[in-house]
């Protein structure tokens, strides 16, 4: 069982990775959905896959009079097309090249018209998916207008063939025109499949994105709740964590820092910030300038929030010690920690309308925060209420009563570490068999 386990593992996983070879070929192609627009990628596969087909195509056509003439304009215009996906994959002139290709894929649509038949030959077909192809691509151009080229054309070339049938091209028999209609026909059936196939990928690759950055602001089941009823009711929760950090000496360190340098030292410490606050299942809630605030024990109810929160503390505290170090032998300053954390009862919801943002409110909330402005720099700084929760597990000293502005004075406890008991190894925060089988951490 555990060799058929391993061999399906091992099937499954060069699956994946045949398909990311796939994807990662198909997004240098037609570019990458974080950093092309939804229109550009649609325009890339479009006038590459017309490209490509109508040059292959053009090597079927020898059997029709006037066979050179249409193989060159049908060749001719596979390499317009081709020209036309260069100028927009990597130079990037999607949107002044809407009317070009328009102009050319109707010209060649009118020409093929005259030479191969007109509607008896099925070339009528054509302006179905060339219709849909503009409609598809269209982007800060009217419909009104795409729409009235369209029909004023079609309108002309079936007017020109009823009137003037002889301009039209005829085939020389019935099984020329037999084969022309089904070839026609069934080319016309398979490019529109592709077409649907095309926007369809590229709408959920949209979505996907969509997501994900819908997902970085919101938890999922918030998120979820909004997308279905267009507003989050107001949820009370009787019992979280809410953790504050801040860094001590920011203003003085930072003005000696260059802006770039500031905002990329901020988003190093703040993305490591936010691995371990996922690691142990925290909600992160925002970041205020130098400031970092995270809860645990929501939008999930967790009885051992409390638990977390000191163990993504400690490993918070545990990083920002190492990355000190890092900056000091490079001979720069670097930012110490405070922080705080307070467990009580708080509000959550999502504020706003049209840069909504998930927050949450309560006196635990300004408590926590006044446990991390009274703290001991690169110590977690706990109070009663979360001491109560925790005390079993790991190794606290008693501050005794500390004032705290517009609060009077708050009992607080620094926290050092796990027990022995439920260490594992050396580490103060990676707890062991004893007490992982009781926490909800989520791992990543």
């Amino acid at each position: 069982m555990k060799v058929t386990n391993t061999n399906e593992r091992d099937q499954t996983q060069t699956i994946d990775n045949s398909e990311s070879n796939i994807m990662s070929l198909l997004y240098k192609i037609f570019g990458h959905p974080k950093k092309t627009s939804l229109e550009n990628r649609l325009f890339n596969y479009i006038t590459l896959v017309n490209g490509v087909l109508n040059i292959i195509g053009s090597f079927f056509v020898f059997y029709l009079p006037n066979a050179w003439f249409i193989f060159g304009i049908t060749f001719g215009s596979g390499l317009f097309f081709i020209l036309f996906y260069a100028l927009s994959r990597f130079k990037n002139y999607t949107e002044s090249l809407f009317w070009p290709f328009t102009i050319t894929l109707l010209t060649f649509l009118s020409i093929n018209w005259i030479t191969n038949a007109g509607s008896i030959g099925g070339s009528h077909y054509y302006f179905i998916p060339a219709l849909v192809i503009s409609t598809i691509i269209m982007r800060h151009h009217r419909i009104i207008y795409v729409y009235l080229v369209y029909a004023l054309l079609v309108g002309f070339l079936f007017t020109l063939e009823h009137n003037y049938p002889e301009i039209i091209t005829q085939h020389n028999d019935l099984e020329e025109r037999f084969q022309d209609v089904a070839g026609n026909y069934i080319f016309v059936l398979l490019l529109n499949g592709l077409l649907i196939f095309i926007l369809v990928r590229n709408l959920n690759a949209e979505r996907d994105k969509s997501e994900s950055l819908l997902l970085n602001i919101l938890p999922t089941t918030v998120a979820d709740e909004l997308k279905s009823n267009d507003f989050v009711k107001p949820k009370s929760f009787e019992s979280v964590s809410v953790l504050f950090t801040d860094m001590a000496g920011f203003t003085q360190i930072s003005e000696t820092m260059s802006p770039e340098e500031l905002i990329h030292e901020l988003d190093e410490i703040f993305s490591e910030f936010d691995r371990i606050t996922e690691k142990y299942g925290l909600e992160k809630i925002k970041t205020i300038g130098d400031a970092y605030m995270a809860v645990s024990g929501l939008p999930k109810e967790n009885k051992n929030h409390a638990i977390n929160a000191v163990l993504c503390s400690l490993e918070i505290i545990d990083y920002m010690s190492r990355h000190k170090k890092k900056r000091e032998s490079m001979g720069k300053a670097c930012w110490e920690l405070r922080l705080g954390i307070h467990s009580g009862k708080v509000v959550a919801g999502v504020v706003g309308k049209n840069k909504f943002a998930y927050d949450v409110w309560g006196d635990t909330v300004n408590t926590a925060s006044r446990l991390e402005s009274s703290g001991v720099v690169g110590q977690v700084n706990i109070s009663l209420s979360t001491y109560e929760m925790i005390k079993e597990y790991f190794y606290c000293e008693n501050r005794g009563h500390i004032s705290a502005k517009n609060k009077g004075e708050i009992q607080m406890y620094l926290v050092h570490g796990l027990n022995k008991e439920y260490r594992q190894g050396e580490s103060v925060y990676e707890p062991n068999s004893k007490l992982q089988p009781i926490l909800e951490l989520s791992r990543t």
